[in-house]
């Protein structure tokens, strides 16, 4: 008998700029960046993807339509 794993559903957070900010945030130590939105009532940060290169930089950009540069956090 084969089992298959039932594939989770990506749920994509709604950005909307009047509650979320575009961040990245950078680990001083070991230079890891993560892309996200931070809440600016709460300022809390949201991880939404590992930037590993500027292809995934870009490829969030566009997915969020995010134009400009983009606030870094460390």
């Amino acid at each position: 008998m084969i089992f298959f794993r039932k594939k989770e559903k990506k749920t994509e957070l709604k950005y909307d700029p009047s509650i979320r900010r575009p961040a990245i945030r950078s680990s001083i130590c070991t230079g890891e960046k993560v892309a996200g939105f931070e809440n600016l009532q709460t300022e809390k940060f949201e991880e939404i993807q590992l930037i590993r290169n500027d292809k995934d930089l870009q490829e969030f950009k566009k997915r969020y339509g995010i134009e400009g540069e983009i606030r870094t956090i460390y």
